[in-house]
């Protein structure tokens, strides 16, 4: 007799990672021993940092091998408060949780703070997951489109403002964004402090992109007089530091939620991996020369990409961090990306993942000769 399984509502909700799909896809394609240019991963093409690579085998050395407290190692923590100081947020101790992933600490505040029926507002395109945490909750959506404004805030902060109301419970604020790569203007962040204070809205900053920007600086949202105690705010170490598979990230709380997120936390994952959090430590006080020559090449590429596209006629919002381009297609997304591999075998993802169709994401955490390869097969075979 076949076993029969009832699963729960709130997972059979939920979608797989469209992100996940197309890497299935391509796994796929290269387990046939086809050539496939990856453009679907959020992933630096980097190595995590010598010092770092170093700082975490020493602590596996020295026996940081066991428990340590729920919210993280005591140096970890200190060097946490002090970066968010850096930054222009007043964060003690007792205020951070230190998570295995910031993706981690966005899934505890969400079941912290979104109960059933409560609303979340999303900026979009918005980072896939952010959909998929609210239904887990419970929480119902509503979604402001920044695509006719060059997926910019300020000039659809009237919009943002019609969305919002007294029965909204989080809006989710990511700048610089995956998968546009805008970075949002002091005047739209101060535009959300506004509306968060006038209908005492809790907001979550995800700043896990904000070491990565071109030319201009990534304000902090929690730094906005009035934001300091209806702010969190969750970052990482993947990005910045190329530390995707150490799985290192944190939130940063008024320490009543940090309270009740730390229960959800110890029940859940007990605390992030021991040697990794004194990597973490590394990571925050000597990576500053490595960071910048990252940053650097990601400007470098953009300019190639969108330079490349210009020369095939076609104009892409250029973007001010991150390291993604957000491509207009013709026709529906979804079949011109599944085309794209199958045929270019070029890996992208489908904007309407992140809720904007008539786009596809591409990201350059690859080769300046992977990314040329890459916009040469999508023109040949008739993408482009």
């Amino acid at each position: 007799m076949t076993a029969t399984f009832n699963f729960t509502d709130r997972v059979e909700r939920v979608e797989p990672s469209a992100t996940l799909a197309i890497s299935n896809t391509a796994s796929r394609l290269e387990a046939d021993g086809i050539d496939v240019v990856n453009l679907s991963v959020g992933e630096p093409d980097f190595p995590t940092p010598k010092n770092v690579v170093e700082t975490g085998k020493s602590a596996l050395d020295a026996g940081n091998t066991g428990y340590t407290p729920s919210s993280g190692i005591p140096a970890l923590k200190e060097a946490i408060v002090n970066k968010l100081a850096g930054d222009g947020l007043d964060y003690s101790t007792d205020e951070i949780i230190v998570t295995p992933g910031a993706k981690q600490a966005l899934y505890e505040t969400f079941q912290t703070l979104i109960d059933e029926g409560d609303e979340v507002v999303l900026l979009d395109p918005a980072w896939v997951s952010y959909e998929a945490m609210t239904k887990l909750a419970g929480g119902t959506l509503s979604r402001v489109d920044l695509s006719e404004s060059n997926f910019q805030l300020e000039p659809a902060l009237e919009t943002l403002s019609e969305t919002v109301s007294d029965d909204t419970d989080l809006l989710v604020i990511n700048s610089p964004s995956n998968p546009s790569g805008a970075v949002f203007t002091d005047a739209a962040l101060e535009g959300v402090r506004d509306l968060a204070v006038d209908h005492d809205i809790t907001v979550i900053s995800d700043e896990i992109y904000e070491a990565i920007t071109y030319g201009t600086e990534q304000t902090s949202l929690g730094s906005l007089e009035g934001m300091g105690d209806r702010t969190v705010t969750v970052n990482g170490f993947s990005k910045a530091y190329s530390m995707t598979g150490w799985r290192l990230g944190y939130l940063a709380a008024p320490e009543p939620i940090v309270e009740q997120a730390g229960k959800l936390h110890s029940h859940s994952v007990s605390c992030a991996a021991n040697f990794v959090q004194h990597a973490g430590v590394e990571a925050l006080e000597n990576t500053e020369d490595e960071v910048a020559e990252m940053r650097a090449a990601f400007e470098k590429r953009r300019d190639m990409l969108v330079e490349l596209f210009a020369d095939r006629g076609i104009d892409v919002p250029i973007p001010d961090g991150a390291f993604y381009i957000m491509l207009p297609v013709e026709g529906d997304d979804q079949s011109w990306c599944e085309g794209a591999i199958e045929e270019a075998h070029v890996a992208t993802v489908p904007g309407s993942a992140f809720g904007t169709p008539g786009y596809a994401r591409l990201s350059y955490a690859a080769s300046e000769d992977r990314l040329r390869t890459g916009v040469e097969r999508l023109s040949d075979a008739g993408y482009l």
